[in-house]
């Protein structure tokens, strides 16, 4: 009878073992997974600031593919070194919009749209954008609703700006244009570098601020960004379920990022 009890409890031991050996397993297999995916393919991101205000708003969950632009150190999580400048390269275009490293401490991600390419001359004249001495065409479009800095509702002018490769998107100017950056110098964009800005020209630091971005080397972009998967509002909480009926900007889901 002995043998038999510790026989069984015998077999009852190896279960729990098996058992917890292939859950050890499974949660490996998918951590590796997960490594894979945001490595090489797609990296969630949230937007902090409305610096591309309005075309992405505070509270924008997105995907941003890595395989766009090829892959770098940057690609990797924590930038170990283990690349050399790109590999299965592809030059962002213009109009992308594209998150980077900061060169400043090339550790913080940025999200800017890409606006000048390799050997472009950009210059800002009184709020207008300028690509190799030609101004970029812009239409105004209605008043864009926002919040100023304290919170408060607010129209802000509101254009469709085209890019000379026929991309056109949206931007605002909360100044007009008489903005700190609506009037600037001549930028003169490096080989493989690209000069970066936000589609809310009056409240982004971005490449026109040398100091603190200038101009962004090609090894430090991570990828474009595609599409948006998830939107709440500022200020709201993406934990709190139990509000998504209202905080949750349903509109916003799934909407491809231009």
């Amino acid at each position: 009878m002995e043998r038999v009890r510790v026989s069984g409890s015998g077999r009852i031991k190896d279960k729990r073992e098996g058992g917890i050996a292939e859950t050890i397993k499974v949660i490996v297999q998918a951590l590796l997974i997960a490594v894979v995916v945001r490595t090489v393919l797609f990296q969630p991101f949230n937007i902090p600031s409305g610096s591309l205000i309005p075309t992405l708003l505070i509270g924008d969950y997105l995907f941003v593919s890595k395989y766009s632009y090829g892959y770098s150190r940057y690609s990797i999580p924590f930038g170990p070194p283990v690349l050399q400048g790109r590999v299965w390269a592809s030059e962002p275009k213009r109009g992308d919009i594209a998150v980077f490293k900061l060169p400043k401490d090339n550790s913080t991600d940025y999200i800017k749209r890409v606006i000048g390419l390799p050997g472009d001359k950009i210059q800002v004249v009184q709020g207008v954008l300028n690509i190799n001495g030609q101004a970029v065409r812009r239409e105004r479009i209605a008043d864009y609703e926002t919040s100023d800095a304290w919170g408060r509702a607010s129209k802000v002018v509101h254009y469709r700006e085209t890019l000379p490769n026929g991309v056109s998107h949206e931007i605002i100017e909360r100044e007009g244009d008489r903005g700190f950056w609506d009037n600037t110098e001549v930028y003169s964009v490096p080989p493989a570098h690209f000069f970066m800005m936000g589609d809310n020209r009056d409240n982004s630091t971005d490449s026109r601020d040398l100091a603190s971005v200038g101009y962004v080397p090609f090894e430090n972009f991570v990828g474009r960004a595609e599409i948006i998967f998830f939107s709440i509002d500022e200020g709201a909480s993406a934990w709190a379920v139990w509000e998504w009926p209202w905080t949750v900007r349903w509109n916003r889901m799934f909407k491809p990022i231009r």
